[in-house]
């Protein structure tokens, strides 16, 4: 890959206002792209299109309900009417939804939650972006899945589900599109740092943290960095992964490896 590597080319992010998603609009706007930083926090997604403006690139904020379809079109059409075309569109927008309940145990509600945003979430992303990408020849998509959608865990038959429906839709769509110009593929990030990672890493003393993530994460014996996903979804996008498709990339410090 090439520095400016995306320059002129449009990016849709996701859920783009913190963690992985935040990492990943700033790394597309230091590469040249025009980037759409979405979010369902507009406040959040102003301010990183606000970092990536301030850099000297080029950024549209829009507030966005990705298990919408209306509000799904709009941010579509404002993304195109802003800058001209699509290109690229990360769908890492998701909720976790980890109850520590069984399968008999979680409401109805919350499964209901966890799917409108995880999977149907990316379902409208595909559905409605493809039809944009097609206009100039084709583009390139990246979904955000899990090592759950690898793997089963205790206590994550929701979340856990929805990451396997996330990496069944990138296969599938991956194969109906891919002579048409559109590659699809997925990340499978494993646990990453953030806000909730620090709270939870508070209640541990470091010599058990220690132990802890070298057991999770047995080649790296940490947690990830949202730019080191940021990476992996730059790499899908570009032109280095060109014969790349319908893959669900693990970027997991080794925890599915085990």
């Amino acid at each position: 890959m090439s520095a400016g590597q995306f320059k002129g080319k449009v990016a849709i992010v996701t859920g783009g206002g913190s963690g992985i998603g935040r990492a990943t609009s700033l790394a597309f706007g230091r590469e040249g792209a025009h980037v759409a930083v979405a979010d369902i926090a507009g406040d959040k997604a102003q301010a990183v299109a606000s970092e990536i403006v301030k850099a000297g690139g080029s950024a549209l904020p829009i507030t966005v309900d990705v298990g919408d379809s209306a509000s799904v079109k709009a941010m579509i059409d404002a993304a195109v009417a802003r800058f001209g075309r699509l290109d690229i569109l990360f769908n890492n927008a998701g909720i976790s939804g980890f109850t520590g309940k069984t399968l008999t145990e979680v409401d109805e509600e919350v499964f209901d939650a966890v799917m409108r945003v995880n999977v149907k979430g990316v379902w409208l992303g595909m559905k409605l972006g493809i039809p944009a990408m097609l206009k100039n020849g084709g583009g390139c998509i990246v979904n955000t899945a899990s090592t759950l959608g690898w793997i089963g865990q205790k206590f994550s038959t929701t979340y856990g589900g929805s990451k396997h429906a996330v990496i069944g839709l990138t296969k599938s769509t991956s194969i109906e599109y891919g002579l048409k110009g559109i590659r699809v593929n997925a990340v499978c990030p494993g646990g990453i740092e953030t806000p909730i990672t620090e709270k939870f890493k508070d209640t541990f003393t470091p010599e058990e943290w220690r132990k802890r993530n070298e057991a999770a994460f047995p080649s790296t014996g940490r947690y990830g960095k949202p730019e080191e996903i940021a990476g992996v979804v730059l790499f899908l996008c570009s032109d280095a992964a060109s014969n790349v498709h319908g893959i669900a990339l693990l970027a997991d410090g080794g925890y599915v490896a085990q």
